[in-house]
Parts: structure tokens; sequence; C-alpha cells
């Protein structure tokens, strides 16, 4: 079998991709290693900036989103017993982002691939990506994807390979380890995140400071609740009882002026510990092979940064591919990847300073604790500074972004 592009990977990055390939007139392929069911219910993120919103209603994948998607014009920070509301429409020229849950992004996009796209083939355990043939021989230019469904070795050849594979997919091995750098943070505390049967009793998301550490208020719907508290790497989410974690998360939201605010409480249907990492590959392009999303950059979730460069990155190539094929120049291709990996640096710094600022490092000392209060309540008393975290949150627009037509 053989394609224009064969894409690695069939989460949001992935799926994207091919829709607004698809739209472009260029065919693909995309492999995933999961079953369906598997894919539609992995619990990642659930915070969509403009840029995304917009690609997914252009890609005609927006309808279900914006009958049941939640808009947000701002967010509120707490700490040192204070609350700040950061003011979107107010900071950020009117943007705010959607709260929509990543596995409703992916069931959208999936149903839209397999009634109007190319082969989406689950179950397809990709084992390597690398060239056809040997460099000078006719067949330089083509890509070998060999992968494993239905018991069988098989092997798409392309044109162009993109690895939406992840941090532990295969597709990033294509590019020579002498030629790949890596960048690379990890953080000494992780977050404990759980989902509950119970309506939020906070309009917009929560962020909170507190000595007992970070946590979030976030949702999935006006029923669920979506909170995460900050613990030691290593947790056991089995070690946190229901109640343990509801009296935890009401001690680190607590506010002076609000002092007997409290949170729903309802059952808890699910608990997970995710680590906290940042991580740049460079470059994003070797030869035919791109990367795009987890692939290539990981941000720690404080800034909810992860699926919304995955979006923009696809888009750039979707761009990019287009032209390809519209002109046979690969001039925005080769482009991509410092493309990219300009805004790739702009949030994984504001990730950085997210999480940095509101958790507590366990060996952080009395004058760390003060400078991060002294941080927040500069944004808190600060315009400028409230601007600053505003306009990075909502996201950063893509330069010359032109939205597809839908079709």
């Amino acid at each position: 079998m053989h394609t224009t592009v064969g894409i690695i990977g069939a989460g949001p990055a992935g799926l994207l991709l091919a829709r607004l390939l698809h739209q472009a007139g260029v065919d693909s392929v995309v492999l995933e290693a999961r079953d369906r069911e598997y894919v539609e219910q992995r619990q990642r993120a659930g915070i969509l900036e403009q840029v995304t919103v917009d690609a997914l209603r252009a890609a005609g994948a927006g309808e279900r989103m914006d009958r049941e998607g939640i808009v947000h014009h701002g967010i509120e920070l707490r700490f040192a017993g204070r609350s700040q509301r950061i003011d979107f429409a107010v900071l950020a020229g009117g943007r705010g982002v959607m709260v929509y849950a990543q596995t409703e992004m992916v069931k959208d996009l999936i149903a839209l691939h397999l009634a109007h796209g190319g082969p989406l083939l689950f179950e397809a355990g990709v084992s390597s990506v690398g060239a056809v043939g040997a460099v000078g021989t006719a067949d330089d230019d083509r890509i070998a994807v060999r992968y494993r469904r239905d018991g069988r070795e098989q092997t798409l050849t392309c044109d162009w390979a993109v690895g939406c594979d992840g941090f532990h997919g295969v597709t990033k091995d294509a590019v020579p380890a002498d030629l790949r750098h890596t960048y690379e943070r990890t953080y000494p505390y992780s977050w404990l995140g759980i989902l509950a049967d119970a309506p939020p009793v906070y309009d917009e998301l929560i962020y909170a400071h507190s000595d007992r550490g970070f946590a979030l208020a976030s949702m999935r719907s006006d029923t669920v609740s979506r909170l995460y508290l900050q613990v030691p790497n290593g947790t056991d989410p089995a070690a946190w009882s229901d109640d343990r974690i509801w009296d935890e998360l009401d001690r680190r939201f607590a506010t002076r002026a609000d002092p007997g605010w409290k949170l729903t409480r309802g059952p808890i249907t699910a608990k997970s510990v995710l680590p906290m990492r940042s991580h740049v590959t460079e470059p994003m392009r070797h030869g035919r092979v791109l990367l795009a999303g987890d692939t290539a950059h990981i941000v720690p979730p404080t800034g909810a940064k992860g699926l919304n460069l995955a979006t923009g990155d696809v888009i750039i190539l979707a761009r990019a591919l287009a032209h390809w094929k519209e002109t046979g120049s690969a001039e925005l291709l080769d482009a991509y990847s410092d493309t990219c990996l300009e805004r790739v640096w702009r949030a994984e710094h504001f990730s950085y300073f997210m999480t940095t600022t509101l958790h507590v490092d366990p060996d952080q000392s009395a004058f760390d604790t003060r400078l991060q209060l002294s941080q927040l309540a500069r944004i808190a008393a600060s315009p400028h500074a409230a601007a600053e975290l505003a306009q990075n949150y909502v996201g950063i627009p893509i330069a010359g972004e032109r939205a597809p037509q839908k079709g």
C-alpha cells in the first residue's frame, strides 16, 4: 500500500492532520497501535485554545464541541488566602478558551474520518520508519513504515511520514541519534488527578498555590468535575481515599474572603497520577520524516499547552504539505521545524513559569516561597503582568494563519 502521507498515531494530532490533508486533497493513511475503544477513552487534556477551536470548526469537527463545550473568558488564581481573576476578554483581546475533553475531540475526529476520510487502521503497531531504498536509488525519496496488523507484518510506503505516536513512539528514532538534540527537565512532584460526578461550584478554572502544594479545579461538563492535587513523585493513587482527596482540595482552595467555600462532593470515578516533564526534541524534521505533537515535545500540564501545541504543529504541517502538492515546492516543509519550534519554546517557557510559580518544590526554602508569592502578587496588581499571563494562556496565534475551508 502506498500513500502520499503516512501518519503514525491516531491521537488528536494525527487525526486532525488527516482531516486537514483530506480537505486539501492530499491522501493519507493513519496507523494506530491501539484499538478504537482505547483511543476514544484516553483521558487527557480538556482546554482548547482559540486556534484549536477554530481549526476544529473549519475541519467540520466543531458541531458537538460548540453544542457541549464551555467557553471560558478567564481563570482564577488563589494564593496567600487571596483570590484574583485574570480576565481574558480585557487582557487578551477578547480571546478565550473552550473546555472540551480531548476524548470527545478524538471521538468527533474519528467519526468524521471514518465517514469521509482515507484509511484509518487500528491495532496496527508500527515497528520502524525509514527509507525504502539506499541513498541515490530510485526509491530514495520514499519512506517505508513497517507495522503488524491481523497477525501479519505489513509495509506502508509513503512520500512523507509524520510521527504523531507520542513520547514513547518509534518515529523519532528515524532521526539519527547524532543529529537529534534533546532538552528536558523533570519536576520533583506529580499530579493526582480525579474525575468526579460532582457539579463544579466554580465558573472558571481555579489555580491555587498553598503551603500544602498546588491544586487545580477544572471541569468536563456542568455535572462532572476534573480536579488535581500536587503529590510526591511515585504516589500510589490507591493510597488516597476519596474523603482524603476532597478534604485536601478544600484546604488548598481556601481563601480568607470566603473561608466557608467548599467543593461539591460526589463519587470519584477515576484516579491517576501524572508525572511532570518538560521535553523538546530537535529538529522536528529529518528528510521526509516529520515529528508532531508529543513525539517532539512535552510540557507540564499547568499551562494547558500540550494538546494545543500539537494542533499548531499539524496546522502548520498541513499547510506545508498542501503547498508542496500544489506547487512542488518544499519551501514550507523546509521551514516546518523552525516555524514550530519558535512556538514550542514559547509554550515551554510559559508552562515552566506556571509550574514553578504555583507548585511547592519539596526542597524549596522560605525565601523561594516568598519569591513565588511576590510574583503572584505582581500578576494581581499589574495589568501588564496579568496581560502577559492571559495572552500566553489563550495561545499565540499562528503567523499567517488562514483557516482551512470546510469540506
